[in-house]
């Protein structure tokens, strides 16, 4: 599974990176996390506000910054 972390690299982009790290883990699930800060890339995605996050390349969140819970219920 691949989760991707969308955005520049700012404090709420640094706060998801960490939630979904633990969502990850606390669930079991063997994820690569990608943080992704061209800005170009995260265009092609769709996103125009960040945080965001996508999984398996598909954008589950725009512009918030979800919680852990949040976040193992998505994966």
């Amino acid at each position: 599974m691949k989760i991707q972390i969308l955005g520049t690299g700012c404090a709420k982009c640094m706060k998801l990176t960490e939630n979904a790290e633990k969502a990850a883990k606390e669930k079991g699930v063997d994820a690569q996390i990608e943080k992704v800060t061209d800005i170009n890339k995260i265009m092609d995605f769709g996103v125009m506000i960040t945080p965001s996050l996508a999984i398996d390349g598909e954008v589950k969140s725009i512009g918030k910054i979800l919680s852990v819970e949040e976040i193992k219920k998505l994966l």
